[in-house]
């Protein structure tokens, strides 16, 4: 497998980039997917879990608990990445993702598997230790292309990770699932030990220092605040739909399995292919326009999945959401990865822990609206969660407009 070229396996704070192989990015692209998996692999198994701990209603929170577990890791871990050596901390995480999975895979009640999934979200994070890291990796030309190819990997686990889980969830168990995912962890550790370079921090800062400049970041940049914002009300349309589906399949509509459910995430994998695609386009013509046509898909696939109820609809919905999410996420990463490069990690960590508050939010979000009017109130905030996102774009380019001409 190829590695990072021998003589250049440290660089200084500041310095541009190193060369990176095939075969390495393609590692880190796999051990992304292997542990962003782990916050999805209970949304298609939610009915099953309820089953086992029927009066227990906190059960229902497991999705959401997963998302604010990440994005508590987002935030207190991801900034590490700037000032220790991120190639350590990246195999250590694996190595407690894997004893979370554990823990989640033996939890005697609804409690505590509600425990478990917050640490498993907080390790989970590791996923967004690589991305920056790649970025850091990649000339300056190339950087969009590196970022959708790691980043293909991060969703494709995403998607995948339903598929599996809906599959092993329905004929083996959903503790089986966590527990598969433990040598799945272990095998990223093992990937990440391999390929990655021993980088030196690109920031003296301590840790409390790192921590504080994240408002700073805020503040100084308004482009970081956008991407921000508009990734996560689409990221919040995104959960919104995959926390339900499981439960919308199951209704008198269909009647469908855990199983079923679970295959919806080979068809979003189609979604895949646009993050590589968009990270061309961006590394050409920008990344704004890629943002736009993310969020107007969005608006146009929970159009579908409210004004056509069918199978087929859920097929053409879910390649149309994904493909206009993934977009959109490639795009902004590209966009705050511009900002500052000796702040990749810290400015991966405000941006990430807003999209996947947001992602939390939408799972919430969708369970209250689902018990108050079913599908169709569920399709309604999908909409205006699309919509919410192409406003604050809307009036970020008008704010912005001399300085994005041409963008």
């Amino acid at each position: 497998m190829d590695t990072i070229t021998p003589d250049c396996r440290e660089r200084a704070p500041g310095a541009d980039h190193i060369s990176i192989g095939r075969g390495a990015l393609l590692a880190m692209a796999i051990a992304g997917g292997i542990a962003v998996a782990n916050i999805y692999y209970n949304q298609p198994m939610l009915g099953i879990i309820e089953a086992e701990f029927p009066h227990q209603p906190i059960t229902g929170m497991v999705p959401t608990a997963t998302q604010l577990g990440y994005a508590l890791g987002l935030f207190l871990m991801l900034p590490l990445g700037d000032i220790v050596n991120r190639r350590s901390m990246i195999i250590g995480q694996f190595a407690g993702l894997a004893a979370a999975l554990a823990l989640a895979a033996l939890a005697p009640s609804a409690w505590m598997l509600v425990a478990a999934s917050v640490i498993v979200g907080a390790c989970s994070t590791v996923a967004q230790q690589i991305v920056p890291f790649a970025a850091s990796l990649a000339a300056p030309e190339k950087r969009g292309a590196t970022i959708g190819t790691v980043m293909a990997g991060v969703l494709s686990g995403i998607l995948f990770s339903r598929t599996l889980s809906g599959f092993v969830g329905e004929h083996a168990g959903w503790r089986d699932m966590f527990w598969i995912g433990v040598p799945l962890a272990l095998l990223g550790a093992g990937l990440m030990f391999a390929v990655l370079p021993h980088q030196r921090p690109t920031s003296t800062l301590r840790y409390h220092q790192a921590i504080r400049s994240l408002a700073e970041l805020w503040n100084r940049h308004p482009a970081l605040r956008a991407a921000t914002v508009i990734q996560a009300f689409l990221f919040a349309s995104f959960t919104a739909f995959w926390t339900i589906l499981a439960l919308y399949l199951a209704g008198p509509s269909f009647h469908l399995g855990a199983d079923i459910a679970g295959l919806f995430g080979i068809v979003g994998a189609v979604g895949v292919f646009a993050a590589p695609f968009a990270g061309r386009i961006a590394d050409r013509k920008g990344p704004h326009f890629v943002v736009w046509l993310g969020a107007a898909l969005t608006i146009v696939a929970w159009l579908i999945f409210g004004l056509w109820a069918s199978v087929v609809s859920l097929v053409i919905g879910v390649i149309v959401l994904d493909f206009g999410i993934q977009s959109a996420l490639v795009s902004n990463q590209h966009i705050v990865y511009a900002l500052d490069a000796n702040a990749r990690s810290r400015l991966n960590t405000v941006f990430m822990t807003g999209m996947f508050l947001g992602g939390a939010a939408g799972s919430a979000l969708a369970m209250l609206a689902w018990g108050k009017g079913g599908w169709p109130m569920v399709s309604l905030l999908g909409i205006l969660l699309g919509m919410a996102a192409f406003t604050v774009k809307f009036a970020h380019h008008r704010r912005h407009q001399p300085a994005a001409a041409g963008k």
